[in-house]
């Protein structure tokens, strides 16, 4: 009886698995059930790193960057405690060969594939580190956790490439709304930092992800994060020029954020002989610069409600600005984890506020409100670091409930992105991926484009000859018409050039001539492993119609020709479309 049953039900688990797949309805109800996961776990995670922050630096009732002083200093050694906790956390995790993937890279690189204890590892780094008081936010491990459930139930289910990478991105987006009680933000979160493109089929999974992590929050009695915006003053025309300024300067504060963590990370790096206590040093030269000010704390939610609320003097403004980059710098290049999703927030309100009263000590006699400036600085900022302009416009209209800000909100946001792109080119996460070698610059899917190799495409029916050997027994060996271009090999055979055919023919060359002295292309050739986008960039430059594929160690192992590689890589991307698109 037992076997039956268990058949029964592992054909009960087929049929569902199928009718996810086929079924539009079915997956929508897979995404609100990954929402409801994602905002369940969000507040978890919150619980979680508020909780250690109440028993380390005993902030009740209030935000831990708010903390007017530090009373006690001795609290400040929570730093380099949760410094000497990741180190330990890194022992445990000394045999990975990998570092954890996240969901950005999971989406580009893995068909949103995600190994569940990346997630866990991810999101206990982030919790320590942020209730330690580091310059980090929570963010990147809501995203994390969300998107990593989705990613459990979709390769539970099988899910087609594209509805997993749907599904994925609705677990990260649902996440982050869940955190500000924005579902629209976490929706756009979605479809521009995880996902990568607006598709209609992508749609209702993602918004029911987003409803349903903020019916969970609303249920577990978490008020949304709200800003009050009390400015009455109208905008005008001129206010758009004003702030498509302040766009550009907060792209300049966000390029110089993400030049400056790299810089950092790649010297403290070179140092080999501290690698293992970064993040107790980093701890230590956190101390001091909290001791300063403690805004420099954590991500900085209550910091930036007190500066909104009091607006303190230029000077004030600029000394947090500073601590607080070189917080967020530190924190990062040294070890600890996490995002600069909120700290870039609390940075480009910073920036507003000095920018607003920067303008009004210029003898133009513009005053600008420095509430509304905030916003916009806050929006300029976080979209050149985390990209996403319409994510940032709507996180600033959910939380301020301000319609008539939204104009300007997003033209700051538009500039400051494209400036970014323009100038720089990558986000946050995506920069930090290239830094480690990744060619990711978007979440856009590209991992096929990966597994499309020159030794998976290449053909293996080639003419090789020495290339010592006379024009006369080559032309005996190779007739006219016989084969177009024939590999040279040396004496060890390895390869040392393409020669065609015809031109070893041509009757006006000396018979005894060597045929290597015909070579084309001896510098040039392929690896095994060279992806798609690279041959065909090979081919361009080459200016080649067929190029030899060569191992390691100079062999020749395959051949492979311009026409086909394009057509190969125009299938793949009708393919990746029609799949994208939910096409038979």
């Amino acid at each position: 009886m037992r076997r039956p049953a268990v058949n029964a039900l592992k054909a009960l688990v087929v049929r569902q698995r199928r009718r996810m797949r086929e079924s539009e309805l079915a997956f929508i109800l897979l995404a609100l059930a990954a929402g409801i996961a994602a905002g369940w776990l969000t507040n978890l995670q919150g619980f979680l790193a508020h909780g250690i922050q109440q028993i380390l630096y005993g902030v009740t009732g209030n935000r831990l960057s708010a903390i007017g002083e530090i009373r006690h200093p001795w609290r400040l050694l929570a730093l380099p405690l949760g410094g000497l906790v990741l180190i330990g956390i890194a022992h445990l995790l000394r045999r990975r060969r990998r570092a954890p993937i996240d969901v950005v890279e999971a989406n580009a690189l893995h068909s949103g594939r995600i190994p569940f204890i990346d997630n866990l590892i991810i999101s206990i780094q982030t919790i320590v580190s942020n209730g330690a008081g580091a310059s980090v936010g929570l963010e990147a491990a809501y995203a994390q956790m969300g998107g990593g459930v989705a990613s459990v139930l979709g390769q539970w289910f099988k899910l087609r490439r594209s509805d997993m990478r749907t599904l994925v991105g609705a677990g990260a987006g649902a996440a982050v709304g869940a955190a500000f009680g924005a579902p629209l933000a976490g929706a756009f979160y979605a479809f521009e930092i995880v996902i990568g493109t607006y598709t209609p089929a992508a749609i209702a999974p993602v918004i029911a992800a987003a409803l349903g992590a903020a019916f969970i929050t609303r249920q577990l009695g978490v008020e949304p994060y709200l800003i009050a915006a009390s400015s009455t003053r109208p905008l005008t025309t001129p206010d758009y020029f004003i702030y498509a300024l302040l766009g550009i300067c907060c792209a300049l504060v966000g390029i110089l954020v993400m030049r400056l963590v790299t810089f950092t990370e790649i010297h403290v790096q070179k140092l080999t002989r501290i690698a293992r206590w970064r993040p107790l040093i980093g701890g230590l030269l956190l101390m001091p610069l909290a001791w300063i000010s403690p805004q420099s704390l954590s991500a900085g939610h209550g910091a930036m409600h007190l500066n909104l609320a009091m607006q303190p003097a230029i000077q004030f403004l600029l000394m947090v600005l500073a601590v607080k980059i070189l917080s967020s710098v530190i924190s990062l290049s040294f070890g600890f984890r996490g995002g600069l999703f909120f700290a870039s927030l609390f940075l480009g309100s910073l920036v507003g506020l000095i920018f607003a009263q920067a303008v009004a000590m210029l003898p133009f006699g513009i005053e600008l409100d420095p509430t509304q400036s905030a916003l916009v600085g806050m929006a300029g900022v976080a979209v050149s670091i985390v990209g996403g302009p319409m994510t940032l416009a709507l996180l600033i209209l959910e939380t301020t409930h301000d319609f008539a800000l939204m104009g300007v909100v997003l033209t700051a946001a538009l500039v400051s992105s494209a400036f970014t792109r323009e100038t720089f080119g990558y986000s946050f996460s995506t920069w930090r991926l290239h830094i480690r070698g990744s060619i990711i610059r978007s979440p856009r899917d590209i991992g096929w484009m990966l597994s499309l190799t020159a030794g998976r495409i290449m053909r293996t029916d080639w003419v090789s000859v020495p290339a010592t050997l006379p024009l006369a027994e080559f032309r005996a060996r190779v007739p006219l018409g016989s084969t177009s271009k024939a590999i040279l090999l040396d004496a060890a055979d390895r390869y040392a050039g393409i020669v065609t055919t015809a031109s070893a023919w041509n009757p006006n060359l000396d018979p005894e001539t060597e045929v290597g002295t015909l070579a084309t292309l001896a510098d040039t050739s392929l690896a095994p492993a060279t992806d798609i986008r690279a041959m065909i960039k090979a081919f361009d430059i080459a200016v080649a119609d067929e190029l030899a594929v060569v191992d390691g160690v100079g062999k020749v192992v395959g051949v492979v020709t311009e026409r086909h590689a394009r057509r190969r890589y125009f299938e793949e991307i009708e393919a990746s479309q029609r799949e994208l698109f939910g096409e038979s």
